[in-house]
């Protein structure tokens, strides 16, 4: 049996995420495939290193931190998570990364990005994080206050502007069972965004104007197809069971701590089911 895990992004909602799995390492559930998306990958990660905690940890510590992201960092830099600090400084020096155990977990890592001249998504395989660095960056590059990420010769943004939720990667990659993380609650339906900024912005682009336009419906569709595939028991959900109302880059350390106890104890209560499912 081959098992995928698709984790959806959210920025600082991804801490629900690291919640939910720092109780899969707790309770020894293995996965054979992740297809992440932005905060998805980066807290994902964190799993394959078998690093409980970590997450929540050095978010906590830095951030507060002007290095580390918001508005002075994006004036500063561009990006509103910096480069330098967020990716490379935390990651290698200051609550280092377990690459070894990454490697060795036997587990197939997926990054999704979006291709911004085709505005469609694209699966990178991360073998290494510190030698693919670049691809966390890609999958996490949040449009309008993020410089795009090139990588082998294109220019790609945020993985969950063109596929929010990577289920169908992960069926297409042949998994018999997939657990899906989700970052907001049962009853959330994405609503049609004013997008004059982007618009603007990139309309160099068109078709990935056209993939932001039109995000929304995709992403509602994507619901209504986990909400099928939920109930006919071929797939198994963990959501918010409650709606924290989190900011993106949220600076409040008791807002992050609480969405982080929140998946664990998500995950606490549907840890029987989620054994049974995958029996």
């Amino acid at each position: 049996m081959r098992v995928g895990l698709a984790l959806e992004g959210g920025a600082m909602r991804g801490l629900y995420t690291a919640g939910v799995l720092d109780m899969f390492l707790e309770n020894n559930i293995k996965v054979d495939v992740i297809v992440g998306v932005s905060a998805g990958v980066l807290f994902g990660a964190n799993y394959m290193s078998n690093q409980k905690g970590r997450a929540i940890r050095y978010n906590k510590r830095f951030i507060k931190d002007k290095r580390y992201m918001g508005f002075w960092s994006l004036l500063r830099t561009g990006n509103i998570v910096n480069k330098d600090f967020a990716y490379y400084d935390v990651p290698f020096n200051l609550d280092i990364f377990d690459e070894e155990t990454f490697e060795k977990s036997n587990c197939e890592f997926y990054a999704t990005v979006t291709n911004v001249e085709t505005g469609k998504p694209e699966y990178f395989k991360v073998n290494n994080v510190f030698k693919e660095m670049e691809l966390l960056r890609a999958t996490s590059a949040m449009p309008i206050v993020s410089k795009m990420v090139e990588w082998q010769g294109k220019k790609y943004l945020d993985g969950g502007i063109s596929d929010s939720i990577p289920i169908d990667k992960c069926k297409k990659l042949k998994c018999d069972k997939i657990i899906v993380v989700l970052t907001r609650p049962a009853d959330y339906k994405k609503k049609k965004s004013n997008n004059v900024i982007s618009n603007l912005m990139y309309r160099k682009y068109p078709n990935l104007v056209n993939t932001i336009n039109n995000r929304y419906l995709e992403y509602n569709n994507t619901l209504e197809k986990i909400f099928d595939l939920e109930n006919k028991k071929e797939i198994f959900v963990l959501r918010p069971s409650k709606d924290l109302h989190i900011k993106r880059i949220e600076k409040d350390a008791q807002k992050l701590q609480d969405i982080y106890d929140l998946g664990k104890n998500d995950c606490i209560n549907n840890i029987k089911k989620l054994k049974e499912y995958l029996k």
